[in-house]
Order: structure tokens, then sequence, then C-alpha cells
């Protein structure tokens, strides 16, 4: 009977007019507007707004022509050394004496005009045909430009537009004193570089090892901008290291990839 007696009165009243309408409280309606303006913002600036991306890889300074190894012709014992690690040697400059077991004398000789970068032959050390004697890098001179070689994984070398900022950490000049070495994407590599090719080009079968570690990467230059500093090259702070860059020398560079809205990201 109770339920009855409700639905009868329901019936007899459906419209209820005579209660009264409750409004939205103040906080409630407070924290919808909050909600709607920040989504408005959001959209907003995933239209209009931008996201920068960097990619980091191993890299290392040289003259851009690469360098060749010096192997032993013979096999016998080095009687003399006529070079020193480091120093430039014109084309034909003798760098090694080795003697024969026949008593012969060969001289070894540089094929190009280079820098020294690395003398493996020592007076007495007892060498067999082929054997790594130096390795030598391609200069004309001096003042050739230094430039910077990266080793980009495959996949991820198309990401990298041509002109794009480079900003290069060098191991002989901490961060923290001296900033960054500034420079710019000049040319990407079309096809991947194997250990053996790494090798010949930087003339040490340690570095082919070190770059190629995670794969066959792809090499990228980098031509370093030039400024009135010691160096020669512009750094992110006024006059970077008061010393000259060595080549073969190593970086990790940071490389600035296009911007991208980040309505394009999301849809990507």
């Amino acid at each position: 009977m109770q339920f009855r007696q409700q639905a009868l009165s329901k019936l007899q009243s459906p419209e209820e007019l005579d209660l009264p309408v409750r409004f939205a409280r103040p906080q409630g309606w407070l924290v919808l507007t909050v909600t709607v303006l920040v989504m408005i913002a959001a959209t907003v600036w995933a239209v209009t707004g931008t996201v920068s991306a960097t990619l980091t890889a191993p890299g290392i300074l040289t003259h851009g022509r690469g360098s060749y190894v010096l192997q032993s012709p013979v096999a016998g014992q080095v009687t003399a050394v006529l070079a020193e690690e480091g120093q430039p040697v014109a084309a034909g400059a003798p760098l090694a004496r080795i003697r024969t077991v026949q008593g012969t004398t060969t001289v070894v000789r540089a094929l190009a005009a280079g820098r020294l970068t690395s003398l493996v032959a020592t007076i007495g050390a007892v060498v067999t045909t082929g054997a790594d004697l130096a390795a030598v890098e391609r200069t004309n001179g001096p003042h050739d430009p230094l430039t910077a070689t990266l080793y980009v994984p495959a996949a991820s070398a198309a990401t990298l537009p041509a002109g794009a900022a480079v900003d290069l950490t060098v191991a002989s000049a901490p961060t923290q004193r001296f900033g960054v070495l500034r420079g710019h994407v000049a040319a990407i590599g079309r096809t991947a570089q194997s250990r053996q090719r790494i090798s010949a080009f930087l003339g040490s079968s340690q570095l082919g090892e070190q770059f190629s570690r995670a794969g066959q990467p792809v090499a990228v230059l980098v031509r370093l901008d030039t400024a009135s500093t010691a160096t020669g090259y512009a750094w992110s702070t006024s006059d970077g290291p008061p010393f000259a860059l060595d080549s073969m020398t190593q970086a990790t560079a940071a490389v600035h990839l296009a911007a991208q809205h980040p309505i394009d990201w999301l849809l990507s």
C-alpha cells in the first residue's frame, strides 16, 4: 500500500514544479572552466608550438682525407726509427729501417704527405711481412681545416637533415670550462661503414672496432664553424680553449634535429 500511495502522489504532480531548482556549486564551475582553458591552451600549443630533439653520436676530429697504414714489406728487425709520432712527414720520407735475416736493409717510406698519428715500430723489434709499422693521416699541411666525422646508427641517419647544427664535446677540452665546439652537418654517407672500412679510413683497427661495436654505422661529415679563437673554431663560450686542436681527437656530438609541431609528432 505504501508504494501505491507514492505512485499516486507522483501522478498527481508529475512535473514537480513546486520543488526548488538546484544549480551547480561555484567550485564545480571553477573546475570546469579551468579544464576547458587547459584543453584550449594544449590544443593551441600542439598546433603552433614546436618540439626539438637531439641525436647523440660518437665521432672524431680529422682532416677529412683519411689515413693509411704502413706495413712492413719484409720480415726482419727494426734497426732505426726515423720519424716521431705526431710530426708531419713528406711523401717518400723515410720512417724506419728493417734488416732482414739475409743482412739486407729495407727503408720504409711514407706513401703520401701527412701527419704521423701512430708509430708502432720500435728499435730492436722483430716484425713479420705485412706487420703494421705506422699510420699516417693525409694532409696538405698544418693549416688544413679540421672536420668531425660522426658514426651514426644506420637507422637514425635518415632523420638527419643537411645543415643541422651540431654541438661537439671534445675529449681534450672539458665542457665545464670551455663549452662545446660548434659545427653543421655537411654531408651524410649513403652506405653503412664496415669495421674494416672505418679502420682503413682512420688508420686504426682499434677505432674501427670501437665505432662499429653497435653495428655498421653511417659516416656523417660535420664542418666546424670558424671564429677568431685560439683554435680557429667557434665554441659555445666566447674564447674556447687556449690551445690548438689535434686531429684524431675523439668527440661526442649532439645533432639538433628539425623542430616539429607536437600535433605532427603525435600523428606520426
